[in-house]
């Protein structure tokens, strides 16, 4: 009975906010949303928290920065091609993104030569996702990447307002609901 009642507080709480601020319902149905399956491990902040400005390069040396994808929900994880995990975890995020519905960039951070990134993408089949590298770990410390893969969720203003450390099965349903949660209108 008490056990109801809270939840029927929690539910005419979270209306409240849907209603003065379209964001927050967002962050509200994401938040429920990561609550079974690896989505369990996705910490969301309190506040969107700032992202520094570090400049990335691509398999050619061209640079790139994550500014490119303002505007848009992003996900980017921080792997490296001698990461166990990482391995596993990549054809998830391949998939997510092949799913069209929210961006997700890579980072290889650290020393990962171009040729063993190609070789990592065609082991393990990656076609959708973008290879950018961070060589000198600028924008890994920067952001308080301790470990390898670390997965960061951006909002459309380029602030991080979630973080998974470890791997994660990012096509899953639980994964889907929460990107689903954070782009809805």
């Amino acid at each position: 009975m008490r056990l109801a009642f809270f939840a029927s507080v929690a539910a005419v709480y979270t209306a409240g906010f849907g209603f003065a601020n379209p964001a927050m319902a967002d962050m509200a149905a994401a938040r429920a949303a990561a609550q079974t399956g690896d989505m369990r491990k996705l910490v969301f902040h309190e506040t969107p928290q700032p992202v520094p400005t570090a400049e990335l390069l691509t398999l050619d040396d061209l640079p790139r920065s994550l500014s490119e994808w303002q505007g848009k929900w992003l996900v980017v994880n921080f792997w490296a091609t001698w990461c166990a995990p990482c391995r596993e975890e990549m054809p998830t995020l391949d998939r997510l993104a092949a799913d069209g519905g929210i961006a997700v960039v890579t980072v290889a951070t650290g020393r990962n030569p171009p040729a063993a990134i190609s070789r990592f993408w065609e082991e393990t089949g990656i076609a959708n996702l973008p290879a950018l590298r961070d060589p000198k770990g600028e924008l890994g410390r920067g952001m308080g990447i301790l470990g390898l893969p670390v997965t960061v969720i951006l909002n459309p203003e380029g602030q991080e307002v979630a973080r998974l450390v470890g791997d994660a099965v990012w096509d899953s349903p639980e994964a889907r609901a929460v990107m689903t949660a954070l782009q809805a209108p």
